[in-house]
């Protein structure tokens, strides 16, 4: 099913983002990978593409939501890997993140780390990782930092 309503999120393990993401109404798929940004952000960092209906689902809501299952406020040592951000695809989704974070900024007690960056590129994940948590829910991975999200 193809939408125009995407938008790109990274920030922890491209698993556990996709599995959230797969169960979510609204959401009609999730493509996940790597994604990078333009300029300076522009080296890849893992990350999920996000098929939504702007009907079912508002786009603050799919914000919120990454904000609240990836440590949004840590500016860890694996940044670079998991790069905590917000890929839009246009002016519109840019503008309405940036004020999101805003905000949102104000429910969490540490400041946000997450940045709003336009796409760049993406690269899909090994097919042996589509879908992970869903095909292996009974693994300790999915079972310890997976099934408490979703």
């Amino acid at each position: 099913m193809e939408t125009n309503h995407k938008i790109a999120f990274g920030g922890g393990c491209h698993w556990c983002t996709e599995a959230v993401y797969q169960s979510l109404k609204g959401v009609e798929m999730v493509e996940q990978g790597f994604v990078a940004s333009k300029g300076e952000e522009s080296s890849f960092s893992e990350a999920v593409i996000v098929h939504y209906d702007p009907k079912s689902i508002a786009l603050e809501d799919l914000i919120l939501i990454h904000l609240h299952t990836h440590k949004s406020t840590s500016n860890h040592s694996m940044r670079s890997k998991y790069r905590s951000a917000i890929y839009t695809f246009n002016p519109l989704d840019f503008e309405t993140s940036k004020v999101a974070l805003q905000i949102f900024n104000e429910r969490f007690t540490k400041p946000l780390v997450t940045k709003v960056l336009p796409f760049g590129d993406f690269k899909l994940s090994d097919g042996a990782f589509q879908n992970y948590y869903f095909n292996n829910p009974q693994k300790p991975f999915c079972e310890t930092h997976i099934a408490p999200k979703t």
